[in-house]
């Protein structure tokens, strides 16, 4: 069975940091993909930042030079560092996991105000 632990969401105000982390258990393999998506209210999930299990990583538009996703390497554990915080980075922040399929955590929350 596939679980997420995902922490690290808060209140903070504009221009400030915080720093995520997800592990995840239940894979055979740390070849998995894993992502960081985020979903505000009324508005679409939308991809955070992705590494691969080589540790290439991959960000959304709005990510780049602010937020930075790291992965220890050969372990399903999944970090982002969030810097230079606007209010419109406040939403449910869920942690994604790919083999085959798409599995989700419960999310973390991030606030950001102004």
């Amino acid at each position: 069975q596939v679980q997420f632990v995902e922490s690290g969401g808060g209140s903070v105000h504009f221009g400030g940091s915080l720093n995520l982390s997800c592990v995840v258990s239940g894979f055979d393999s740390t070849g998995i993909l894993m992502r960081w998506y985020r979903q505000a209210p009324g508005k679409e999930r939308e991809l955070v930042a992705g590494v691969f299990d080589g540790g290439s990583t991959f960000y959304g538009p709005f990510a780049k030079g602010r937020f930075t996703a790291s992965r220890p390497p050969n372990q399903n554990r999944l970090f982002l560092e969030m810097t230079s915080l606007k209010v419109d980075d406040t939403a449910e922040y869920i942690c994604n996991a790919y083999e085959y399929r798409d599995y989700w955590g419960r999310g973390t929350q991030v606030t950001v105000s102004s």
